[in-house]
């Protein structure tokens, strides 16, 4: 099933372990990507990789007018993006709420939100334009509820949800679905060797969560806005 034919989709965090899978699922539906890294030769051999024509770029997410003037050029040169999936953040564990130092604070604000914002300032505009738009960011099942040792990392992804809910909310009028997905553990190798004991059946394969990612920004999802999609698989 080819839903993205004629459909430029630009991806942060293409050259992680979700990225790969996203960017795989894309690719295999006849999508033209985007793929966003912040090492270039990383992001083009990714793109040189997937079957098809693709656009490799890097730039710095946290710096607005680099991500608009990056994503414009790549805008004319393969037309404008369709579909945003911002999948660049970070995790870390951390101290309680009151030892937890305002370096910590700032750099999980930073790794989530602060690089998801520009990337919705730089590709907003053109959906508008265009009257037609997916955008899929990454929140956390986790920051539903603030969880201990985690204060930091809940409240920069419940962040992440509170902004997608606010931009649905904005853009739903002009044809623009903003939506999120809400993994839990990722079955990824960084997370096997971190918890040897534990059952990585029971986490999320990196494909079921890039196939959930690739619904919400079809067409099949037309008629959802603003929703927080828990993917948990059986964690």
């Amino acid at each position: 099933m080819a839903r993205f034919s004629n459909k430029v989709v630009a991806i942060t965090g293409a050259a992680g372990n979700l990225g790969r899978a996203v960017t795989a699922r894309f690719a295999s539906e006849d999508a033209t990507l985007v793929v966003i890294d912040r090492d270039a030769e990383r992001a083009a051999a990714l793109a040189g990789e997937l079957p098809g024509d693709h656009l490799g770029i890097a730039v710095d997410l946290l710096d607005e007018a680099a991500v608009k003037t990056a994503l414009a050029s790549a805008a004319g040169r393969i037309g404008t993006i369709d579909v945003a999936v911002a999948l660049a953040g970070g995790f870390d564990m951390g101290p309680p709420v009151h030892e937890t130092e305002a370096e910590v604070w700032e750099r999980m604000h930073r790794l989530n939100i602060g690089t998801l914002l520009p990337l919705l300032a730089a590709v907003t505009p053109g959906m508008i334009a265009q009257g037609s738009g997916k955008i899929v960011t990454v929140g956390a099942h986790a920051a539903l509820k603030g969880v201990a040792g985690m204060g930091a990392y809940c409240a920069a992804k419940s962040a992440v949800m509170r902004a997608t809910e606010s931009a649905s909310a904005e853009l739903r009028g002009k044809g623009i679905n903003v939506n999120c997905v809400l993994p839990t553990i990722l079955d990824t190798p960084q997370n096997r060797a971190a918890m040897p004991k534990a059952d990585p059946g029971k986490w999320v394969a990196l494909d079921d969560l890039a196939a959930a990612i690739a619904f919400l920004a079809s067409g099949d999802a037309r008629a959802v806005h603003g929703a927080l999609l828990p993917v948990t698989g059986l964690s």
